[in-house]
């Protein structure tokens, strides 16, 4: 609910609303949110810190969609009694320490601060930009309330996936309709389609390969686009992010002006028993070096808008270590887009887009 004497307080742009009574509460409004969300961190390594976060991700029905009666029992006595120790030493060989945060915290933070001034010097003081995470903090509620309080009338939700899967773009979705269920005067919210497409994004990514490939004395072979995983059933029901995986993969070899015998789809990040999006990235790898006697690869990840767990850990260390023990002697992992700023520009731009008839 608006607390109207928080608001009249602390917020610069609070009025008393037009044709209201003279005792009417001042409230902040007028502005526009851009509220950009990512997936999550821990707040530490720790056992409990790695607890709380896993519990919250692996109990939300969009990721993990098997019966809670079988699932949750499963997942409270077992896995979460010896997960948290594994993912607690992945994350610690990649924490940044110095700030106390996760790599994907730092990021996106960095990312935000970007956006921030693109969107603050297009549209001045009616926009305010700020970011949530669906899993840990700052919370989507933390966030959506902080906006409502400063006067945003209208939000602009943009979950920070290139590609649509009910595990990633749906999920934050759900949490943020959440949020505005909560609200006793509910702001008007938009929803950013993905942008797999994009044609900023894919320039992004193009820059990326030709830097990394031009540092190299020996160009790799082969160019492995590695997106995260899905169970297959979700593609059977209907999930697109199959497709637009793929047709990202095909515009950034268009782009590049390459054939097929020089990038691959792959996905990676497989949990659980049933059979998920292949070919599977950490297989791929090693039948490329040991069938195709490829010796120089390159391994990039589209659908992560900023570079996380999954990327530092799980491709530079694992899937890299499958390659080599295959017998490959060259593996470039070409990071994400993080805060480059072509990919500063391909995001304010999707925003820009989303933005027409409210700021124009």
């Amino acid at each position: 609910m608006l607390d109207a004497t928080s608001t009249e307080t602390n917020q610069t742009n609070a009025v008393r609303p037009p044709m209201s009574p003279a005792d009417h509460p001042k409230v902040a409004m007028g502005k526009v949110g851009i509220l950009l969300a990512n997936l999550g961190t821990p707040d530490n390594y720790d056992y409990w810190s790695m607890r709380r976060y896993l519990n919250e991700f692996l109990s939300d029905r969009r990721v993990i969609d098997y019966s809670p009666w079988l699932w949750q029992p499963l997942l409270q006595l077992i896995i979460l009694s010896k997960r948290p120790f594994s993912s607690g030493k992945n994350y610690e060989s990649i924490w940044n320490h110095d700030k106390g945060e996760s790599p994907l915290m730092t990021i996106t933070k960095d990312q935000t601060a970007k956006i921030t001034e693109t969107m603050k010097a297009r549209y001045g003081d009616q926009v305010m930009v700020d970011f949530c995470m669906r899993y840990g903090n700052p919370s989507t509620k933390s966030k959506v309330r902080a906006m409502v309080d400063a006067g945003c009338r209208k939000i602009l939700f943009f979950p920070l996936y290139p590609h649509y899967a009910g595990a990633t773009s749906a999920t934050a979705n759900d949490q943020f309709f959440r949020c505005l269920m909560e609200e006793k005067w509910q702001p008007t919210a938009r929803i950013v389609d993905p942008y797999y497409e994009h044609p900023l994004y894919i320039e992004a990514l193009a820059q990326s390969v030709e830097r990394a490939y031009a540092q190299e004395e020996h160009k790799p072979e082969v160019l492995v686009c590695s997106y995260h995983g899905v169970p297959k059933r979700y593609l059977m029901e209907g999930d697109p992010y199959h497709c637009q995986c793929q047709k990202t993969t095909r515009l950034l070899m268009e782009r590049l002006g390459w054939d097929k015998t020089q990038i691959v789809t792959t996905f990676q990040s497989r949990f659980g028993p049933e059979e998920w999006l292949k070919p599977y990235t950490v297989e791929e790898v090693a039948r490329l070096a040991k069938e195709d006697g490829k010796k120089r690869i390159a391994v990039i990840a589209p659908a992560f808008s900023a570079d996380c767990i999954e990327t530092l850990e799980e491709i530079n260390e694992e899937i890299k270590e499958s390659f080599e023990e295959a017998g490959g002697d060259h593996f470039t992992y070409i990071p994400c887009l993080n805060d480059d700023d072509a990919h500063i520009a391909a995001l304010s731009a999707v925003i820009e887009d989303n933005l027409k008839g409210w700021l124009d």
